[in-house]
C-alpha cells in the first residue's frame, strides 16, 4: 500500500482548513498554496473530489474559498483518504463487501490479506482530523500532544 501524494497533500490541506478557516471561514486556494507551498492546479485537482464526498463546502467570488463542511472531530484521516485514493484493500477481492472470488472459501493467504486491511482500515478511521490539527499546532508551538 503506497498513499499518493495527493492523498498527502489533500491531509494538509483539510488540516490547513480546519487551522485556518474551520467550518466559519472560506479560505481561497491561493492562501493555502502559499503556506503548504502546493500550486494551486494541483490543489483543484484534490479539492475537487473532497468537495464531490461533501467533505468540503465551496464559495464563488472574490471572498470565496474552501472550508470543512463539518467540525474537524467528525472526519477521519481514513475517509479524506479514502475520497482522494479509494480503497486500501491490500487485493482487488477485499474491494467491495461481498468477495466474488470464486477461490474465496479455499484460498489459503485471503485472512492474511484482511487481517491486514482490517489494521490498516481501524488505525486510518481511528485518526481524526482534528487530531492531526493539534498535532500541527502543538509542533508549531513547540509543544507535544499524545494521540
Amino acid at each position: 500500500m503506497k498513499v499518493s501524494t495527493k492523498g498527502r497533500y489533500a491531509l494538509r490541506l483539510m488540516v490547513d482548513l480546519g487551522v485556518h478557516g474551520g467550518e466559519e471561514n472560506y479560505i481561497s486556494l491561493k492562501d493555502i498554496s502559499s503556506r503548504q507551498n502546493i500550486s494551486i492546479k494541483y490543489l483543484e485537482q484534490i479539492v475537487t473530489p473532497l468537495h464531490r464526498a461533501g467533505l468540503v463546502r465551496s464559495v464563488r467570488g472574490a471572498q470565496g474559498g474552501y472550508r470543512l463542511s463539518r467540525a474537524p472531530e467528525k472526519y477521519t484521516a481514513g475517509e479524506i483518504l479514502r475520497a482522494i485514493e479509494g480503497s486500501f484493500a491490500p487485493i482487488a477481492c477485499l474491494e467491495s463487501e461481498v468477495n466474488e472470488c470464486e477461490r474465496y472459501q479455499y484460498c489459503p493467504t485471503v485472512g492474511f490479506w484482511e487481517g491486514m486491511y482490517k489494521v490498516i482500515s481501524d488505525y486510518m478511521d481511528s485518526v481524526t482530523l482534528k487530531q492531526l490539527i493539534d498535532e500541527h499546532l502543538a509542533s508549531v508551538q513547540g509543544g507535544c500532544v499524545e494521540r
